[in-house]
C-alpha cells in the first residue's frame, strides 16, 4: 500500500522540530495518527474531540477526508 502524501493536506503541517516531524493538524502538536488509532479503537469524531481538547473538528474531518479520497485514486505503477 503507497504511504499518503500528506503534504497535499492543508489541514495538517509537518515540522522538523515539533513532534519528532510527524504530521500533525495544523496549529497543534496532536499527530494525525492518533485520530486513526483513535477511530481503530472504535472512537467516533465527537468523542475523540471530547479527549482531545482544542481540536478543529473541521481539521479532523479534512484529515479523515482526505484519507478517505486517496484510497479512490488509482495507485501508480
Amino acid at each position: 500500500m503507497a504511504a499518503l502524501d500528506w503534504s497535499q493536506c492543508p489541514a495538517v503541517e509537518s515540522i522538523p522540530g515539533k513532534v519528532s516531524g510527524a504530521w500533525v493538524l495544523k496549529g497543534t502538536r496532536m499527530p494525525v495518527s492518533v485520530i486513526f488509532e483513535n477511530l481503530k479503537a472504535g472512537a467516533n469524531i465527537d468523542e475523540i474531540m471530547e479527549c482531545f481538547e482544542g481540536l478543529d473538528r473541521e481539521q479532523v474531518e479534512a484529515v479523515i477526508e482526505f484519507a478517505a479520497r486517496s484510497l479512490e485514486a488509482p495507485v501508480p505503477r
